[in-house]
This record gives structure tokens, sequence and C-alpha cells, in this order.
């Protein structure tokens, strides 16, 4: 198991745009990956899950992956978690 934190950096946070960018990353990796706030751990390839985490502008995401490519999925879902979705530099 391998497992890692990440802040959520842009202004709206992960709202349904990154959440669908996020599955599409999780559920490209063959081990299980998952995302945690506040006690809240959800299966991070689940749409349902990743939105109902309402993961707002500085929270701080614990990311846990377990498979035969948990090394990557980890690198990955860090990457993209914290990359802000394109909107960092959007107008407020």
């Amino acid at each position: 198991m391998q497992t890692g934190t990440v802040t959520i950096t842009n202004r709206l946070g992960v709202h349904a745009r990154p959440s669908a960018m996020v599955v599409e990353r999780a559920t490209s990796f063959e081990s299980e990956v998952w995302l945690e706030k506040e006690g809240l751990k959800i299966n991070a390839k689940s749409i349902m899950g990743v939105m109902m985490l309402a993961a707002e502008q500085g929270c701080e995401l614990n990311i846990s992956t377990e498979g035969p490519d948990e090394q990557q999925a980890l690198a990955g879902m860090t990457e993209i978690l914290g990359s802000g979705f394109g909107e960092i530099d959007k107008a407020s």
C-alpha cells in the first residue's frame, strides 16, 4: 500500500469536471485507489464518491493505493489532484 496527501489548489475545488478527470485517471490504474477527507473514505473510481467528498480549495485529501501498479497510481493521483485542473489562473 502506498499513501500520500495533496492539497486542492483550484478556486472551485473538485466540482463536476475535475471529479470526472479524477475518476478517469483513477480508472487508468489496475490498483485500488482511495481518497479520504475528514474521515470520509471513498473509491476514487466512483464519480459519485469523488463528488461526495466536496473537496474545496485548501482542503487536504489523503490518497491510498494498493495493487500491482500502486506506486504509479499514487504518483498519477497526486499529479491530477495537485494540478489545479487547469483552473488555477482563471479570474475570480
